[in-house]
C-alpha cells in the first residue's frame, strides 16, 4: 500500500498501531525518519507490545539523528520481545543496541 492511501485511511478515522506501523514504514523508506518517528511512536503507544514497533522507531529515531532515543526504544523493544517470545526481535534489536551503544562510545 503506497503512502498516499495509508494517509487516507488515517484521515478517516482508522487509527490503530499496524497503520501507525505502515505509515511509518513508508516514510522511513522514503527518506523522511522525523515524521516516521512519529507515527512508530504512536504505534508505540497505541500497542506498546508490539516489539517490530519498537525495532523501527529505534531505527527511524537513529535515522533522524537521536541515538539517544534510537537506544531507548531498542531497550524497550528488547524488553517487550523477551516478554512475548518473540526471540528473533530481540537478538536484531540486541545488535542494533549494541551497535548504537559502541559508536556513541567511539565518538566521545
Amino acid at each position: 500500500m503506497d503512502l498516499q492511501a495509508l494517509q487516507q485511511m488515517l484521515d478517516r478515522g482508522r487509527d490503530g498501531a499496524l497503520l501507525r506501523y505502515s505509515l511509518g514504514k513508508c516514510l522511513l523508506d522514503a527518506g523522511d525518519p522525523a515524521l516516521a518517528t512519529t507515527h512508530l511512536a504512536q504505534c508505540v503507544a497505541q500497542d506498546p507490545d508490539y516489539s517490530a514497533g519498537w525495532k523501527l522507531l529505534g531505527k527511524a529515531c537513529l535515522a533522524s539523528g537521536d541515538a539517544v532515543a534510537a537506544a531507548q526504544a531498542w531497550q524497550r523493544g528488547i524488553a517487550v520481545a523477551t516478554r512475548n517470545g518473540d526471540k528473533q526481535a530481540e537478538k536484531e534489536m540486541t545488535v542494533f543496541l549494541r551497535r548504537a551503544l559502541k559508536a556513541g562510545a567511539a565518538q566521545t
